[in-house]
């Protein structure tokens, strides 16, 4: 029997606690958004098979818990991971700040090269806004990634953030860029606000 996809990429979702990342997961793989999710106890994990170019991928997506308890469980799934997307609220500043702290595990505990995306999320609450453009700006351009503001709960971008982590692997492991359940178009060169 034919493998059902051509490849298979592992993503990685971290951030502090309270940041929506299961909400971004279901909102993505199952096109739907849900208010009353819980914390991630450990970790868990979904699976979505999407069309990227003429590849069928198949995305095993992991999501991680934010509460510093299970630090040492989580840091063990970065090794495997091909895309980490690191998530933040742009309502709270501290969970930005943090991103740095994300990003020194990242360093400690994933392969050399692992592709990186960056989310503010929560960008339908712009009245509550307390991280500013700029600053992820500057991040994003520190360390040479893409970044994306999203809604799970009015699905803004999410789409778009996890085809261009999914873009970006799949160009990376020689995978050809080109025609289109979940298509995507190829992804802007730089993060959005970075020319």
């Amino acid at each position: 029997m034919a493998k059902a996809y051509d490849h298979l990429f592992k993503l990685l979702l971290i951030g502090d606690s309270g940041m929506r990342k299961t909400c971004l997961i279901i909102c993505f793989a199952e096109d739907s958004f849900n208010n009353t999710y819980i914390s991630t106890i450990g970790i868990d994990f979904k699976i979505c098979t999407v069309d990227i170019g003429r590849k069928k991928i198949k995305l095993q997506i992991w999501d991680t818990a934010g509460q510093e308890g299970f630090k040492t469980i989580t840091t063990a799934y970065y090794r495997g991971a091909m895309g980490i997307i690191l998530v933040y609220d742009i309502t709270d500043e501290k969970s930005f700040e943090n991103i740095q702290n994300w990003m020194k595990s990242i360093k400690e505990n994933a392969s050399a090269g692992v592709e990186r995306l960056l989310l503010g999320n929560k960008c339908d609450m712009e009245a509550k806004r307390k991280v500013q453009k700029e600053q992820v700006i500057k991040l994003a351009r520190e360390h040479g990634i893409r970044f994306f503001e999203t809604s799970a709960k009015s699905s803004t971008n999410v789409d778009e953030a996890f085809s261009s982590l999914a873009w970006d692997i799949l160009l990376k492991s020689g995978g050809q860029r080109s025609g289109n359940s979940h298509s995507f178009p190829r992804p802007p060169p730089h993060p959005p606000g970075l020319t």
